[in-house]
């Protein structure tokens, strides 16, 4: 037989099929047999595991032993099968194939052990956050879920490559360059990132507190409720119930006032003017008193009213009160704001307004009216010689052309 212009008899091609059953009958043999066991191990192996499920993991209140359990189902499947893959790659003389099941059994087996991790923390959040009274848990246990995750599938990553015998510094390298140039475009994120975590290690405001915004819309409120700190962006609910999701970067810009970070109790100071004949010492015992009887005043300390100041038109005095909580400042001040309107009212301070007094010294003398041609040339003549009519020459002979009438 002539194929490819090589010579082939029939008796070589019958020697090179008796060669190649006698290579792959016993190993065929062998795999089948390895298969086979694979799965009986792997029956077996899912029989203690639901065995240990009943009778230990379902009679206890925690989910730890039930995050172990589904674990080692996953672990268990996972390392049946690689180590099917494993012998069946030495059974036909493939190590190359071989290796390679080696180091995707790595990489597979990362991936359950990362999911145990984070539900052990994940377990650990629910049962540590609850006790603790500090708000920065809730933002750092996620964040350090994540990472430990993404730290253990690149470990097995990496292991791998090392299993493969595949050198990892071009890549190492190659990140690094990477990194630098993703640095520049991305020189925002990172610095959003950057200080991101410096919000979660400084902690200049958790979530849950009141702080100031600085740029809202037109007619809302200037201030809200933190209610997420990522590793990008802030968020604040305001009063208007408006999510404002504020950069990272540009709040660790900003001077950052929170009405809640050192407690409840915060003072108000409310300013109130009344006029210059009005009783000073009564009009302060009116405003202490008005601010006694406000619910969420305290009264240790006490409410200070203090002249803070003489303006043009009106004496400036202003309230200074704590209250029991700072999320009602608003609140409590439009209470006393008002109240105390009404009781300067009912008592007769006088609120002033803005109002000026004029004062005439003297009254200029009007000009004598002309009886005749001669007091009408005379008062032609002290026009023209006016000061205005100097001035304004049209008005002068305006007046001219009048007297010559």
């Amino acid at each position: 037989m002539d194929w490819l212009s090589v010579q082939i008899t029939r008796a070589e091609v019958e020697r090179w099929l008796m060669q190649a059953r006698d290579y792959a009958l016993p190993r065929l043999l062998q795999t089948i047999g390895q298969l086979i066991l694979g799965v009986i191990v792997f029956v077996v192996l899912r029989w203690i595991l639901k065995r240990v499920e009943r009778s230990f993991s379902s009679k206890t209140a925690t989910k730890v032993d039930d995050h172990f359990v589904d674990a080692a189902h996953r672990l268990g499947s996972i390392s049946v099968v690689a180590w099917a893959l494993w012998r069946t790659a030495h059974i036909w003389e493939l190590p190359g194939l071989a290796r390679f099941a080696v180091a995707a059994w790595v990489v597979a087996l990362s991936l359950p052990l990362a999911g145990l991790v984070s539900n052990l923390l994940t377990v650990l959040e629910e049962g540590f956050v609850s006790k603790t009274e500090n708000t920065w848990d809730d933002t750092a246990l996620p964040l350090l879920n994540k990472a430990t995750r993404v730290v253990i599938v690149g470990g097995g990553v990496i292991i791998a490559l090392s299993t493969l015998d595949i050198n990892i510094m071009p890549f190492v390298a190659g990140a690094s360059v990477l990194g630098v140039a993703l640095g520049f475009a991305a020189k925002d994120t990172l610095s959003n990132l950057i200080a991101g975590v410096l919000l979660i290690v400084d902690r200049p405001f958790q979530v849950g507190d009141r702080i100031e915004l600085w740029t809202t819309p037109t007619g809302t409120g200037t201030w809200g409720d933190v209610i997420e700190i990522g590793l990008r962006a802030t968020k604040i609910r305001n009063p208007d119930n408006l999510i404002f999701v504020i950069p990272n970067n540009e709040i660790m810009r900003r001077d950052i006032v929170n009405y809640t970070a050192s407690g409840d109790n915060i003072r108000l100071r409310i300013p109130i003017s009344i006029a210059y004949d009005a009783d000073t010492q009564k009009a302060k015992e009116i405003v202490r008193a008005v601010a006694l009887q406000v619910d969420g005043v305290v009264s240790s300390p006490e409410p200070q009213v203090i002249i803070r100041n003489f303006a043009e038109s009106a004496i400036d005095l202003q309230l200074r009160v704590w209250i029991g909580d700072a999320r009602q400042r608003r609140v409590i001040g439009d209470l006393i704001t008002d109240q105390v309107k009404q009781e300067f009212d009912r008592a007769g301070v006088e609120i002033p307004y803005a109002k000026r007094d004029l004062y005439i010294r003297a009254m200029p003398t009007p000009p004598a009216r002309a009886a005749g041609p001669s007091g009408s040339s005379e008062q032609a003549a002290a026009l023209v010689d006016s000061p205005r009519d100097q001035n304004d020459g049209k008005i002068s002979r305006t007046k001219q052309g009048e007297a010559d009438e």
